[in-house]
């Protein structure tokens, strides 16, 4: 059985950036052609004599010129500015890989961080890597039972936290015994003294610290960071991933991101907590030498885009979610801000909506080219390239080095135009090597040699493909399988509608009916003449048994902290059924 709705791609190709830079001067076939992990690994100079270390490789070995360019813009979310060099970094890192040294923490133990968006963050992160041990960053709005979930599973020996988060972690400290440190980093000078036993001071500990330490050789496949991904059942898993990953992280950051370290001012605006944060947010523009943007505050149309004016910020990686969030600020409010340094913008965290496209060209002059890559793949799979043209609504191209497919239920590959699960062959650096202590599982997502994803998409005759939903979400009514993202495409191109989560509900003469939850923009009021406006919208742009028949108005959608609307969710609240993990599910 396959689908006959056709991928939301009413809108015309646009064309490449004719401003793309150096590094995308040639076409994406002879990139993709002649492109090979083992180059990446040789530009990097890798391995080195210390093997593969994330920390040396972003902080510490760059050129002496590299040495000295700013290597982070860090913000407040009070306004408050700092910059940090690399040699800064290499230097406090240093000093907090002795702290960990003295504390006892061993190459392999598992060293998690739970703060806010502070330099502190980076420092600890790295310097945690440099002695080898594993890294795990935390949500700084994660709760006391996510926090256990994942420092109990992981075994976590020691957390840097701050006194404002500290309640949370003292609340399930008995039940962690592995715990054997908690670092306090007090930037507000809030902390209640005396320190507990285990506990101890950041500044304390780092002002009497060595800034010289020598990195230990570190194997390739040794292990570097742990990232928990919540499903729909059960607990958080911790997707580990190794050293090397650099590799591909470097390589995307270079090619997608298309990072020019001596002129870019790059800014991410996923929380180190996220795959992309870490990816993204550090490993991959540090490895290459590039300035990066973080800014602590939350999200708000005004003070995003007078970071982007302030900052000069050329390279912008977000999330759609926070498009379209823009988007309903409405563009009076973008026409009060200068984006003339913006060369290159692009989009992950859920497949991005045609209309989003189309919409970053039209006030910033530039596409948001879409990202597609998992917290397993460790790096982006999937893209649109500056060197590309720009289908909207398309996940775009595999990245030279990784083989994509499109499997039937079988795990063999279907022809162009069909649809079928997404796979990808398991031979990126970057992917995924266990789950913690969840070896079955792991070996359960891998099939005649590709690794399943548990997306379904398509491929159509240009090699582009298209996303068409998560495999537990795609509806089948009445016998036509139906991809929510193709709904909530059509949904979000109605003047009235902000935001849009389609789930299948059960339905006795039809096996499902698509049903959607949509939050309206400002200037709009819920009532029934809307809702039969916005599902007539909808069925005069795709076939008649894909529009919702159910509509709900929400305030808001359940989102995770990525900006990932949880259909999963909605069905839940919608079915009453248990609601699963909802520990990365957004304030």
């Amino acid at each position: 059985m396959s689908s006959t709705v056709e991928p939301v791609s009413g809108y015309p190709t646009i064309p490449k950036d004719p401003t793309a830079g150096p590094f995308n001067m040639a076409s994406y076939d002879d990139l993709y052609q002649n492109f090979q992990w083992e180059d990446m690994a040789k530009a990097l100079n890798l391995p080195r004599a210390n093997g593969i270390n994330k920390a040396s490789i972003c902080i510490d070995d760059h050129s002496p010129e590299v040495m000295q360019r700013t290597a982070l813009l860090w913000q407040a979310a009070d306004g408050k500015k700092e910059s940090y060099t690399f040699d800064d970094l290499r230097r406090e890192t240093n000093r907090f890989a002795n702290v960990l040294t003295e504390l006892g923490v061993k190459k392999g133990d598992r060293v998690f961080v739970y703060l806010d968006r502070i330099p502190e963050i980076f420092i600890t992160l790295f310097g945690a890597l440099k002695v080898g041990a594993v890294i795990g960053p935390l949500f700084s709005a994660f709760g006391p039972e996510a926090i256990r979930d994942r420092l109990e599973d992981s075994g976590a020996v020691l957390v840097v936290t701050s006194p404002e988060l500290k309640e949370r972690l003292d609340s399930i400290r008995g039940e962690l015994p592995a715990l054997q440190h908690v670092v306090i980093v007090d930037r507000k000078g809030s902390a209640v003294e005396p320190l507990h036993p285990h506990e101890v001071s950041y500044a304390a500990m780092m002002a009497k610290a060595s800034d010289q330490f020598t990195v230990p050789y570190t194997d390739p496949d040794d292990f570097s960071i742990i990232h928990y991904t919540s499903g729909t059942t059960g607990k958080p898993k911790g997707a580990v991933h190794r050293h090397a990953a650099i590799i591909a992280q470097a390589a995307t950051a270079k090619y997608i991101l298309d990072l020019q370290p001596e002129n870019d001012i790059y800014w991410c605006t996923a929380d180190p907590g996220w795959v992309t944060g870490t990816s993204y947010g550090m490993f991959g523009p540090w490895a290459l030498g590039a300035t990066v943007l973080v800014y602590e505050g939350g999200f708000k149309a005004e003070d995003w885009y007078q970071l982007i004016q302030d900052y000069k910020v050329t390279v912008w990686y977000t999330a759609p979610t926070a498009i379209r969030m823009l988007m309903k600020a409405g563009e009076a409010v973008a026409k009060a801000y200068d984006f003339s340094s913006l060369r290159h913008l692009c989009s992950v965290g859920e497949p991005l909506n045609p209309e989003a496209v189309v919409w970053g060209h039209q006030v910033f002059g530039h596409v948001f080219h879409d990202t597609w890559w998992q917290t397993e793949t460790g790096a982006m799979h999937i893209c649109n390239y500056p060197c590309m043209d720009v289908k909207p609504g398309s996940m775009g191209k595999p990245f030279p080095g990784v083989v994509a497919g499109i499997l039937d239920d079988e795990w063999n590959p279907l022809p162009a135009g069909e649809e079928g699960h997404l796979a990808v062959r398991p031979q990126a650096p970057s992917i995924f090597r266990n789950y913690w202590k969840r070896d079955e599982v792991y070996q359960s997502r891998f099939k005649n040699g590709w690794y399943i994803t548990g997306d379904r998409a398509r491929m159509d005759a240009d090699g582009y493909y298209w996303f068409i939903g998560r495999a537990d979400d795609v509806i089948n009514t009445a016998g036509h399988l139906v991809g929510p993202f193709e709904v909530e495409s059509a949904l979000i191109e109605h003047p009235a509608v902000a935001e849009a989560g389609v789930i299948g509900k059960p339905d006795p003469e039809r096996l499902e009916i698509v049903k959607a939850f949509i939050s309206l923009k400002a200037g709009f009021e819920p009532s029934e003449t809307l809702k039969q406006e916005i599902k007539n919208f909808v069925r005069t742009r795709l076939a008649a048994h894909a529009y919702p028949r159910e509509i709900d108005f929400l305030p808001s959608l359940p989102k995770t902290r990525s900006g990932k609307i949880m259909r999963r969710l909605l069905k839940a609240r919608e079915l009453g059924l248990p609601e699963g993990d909802t520990s990365t599910l957004e304030d």
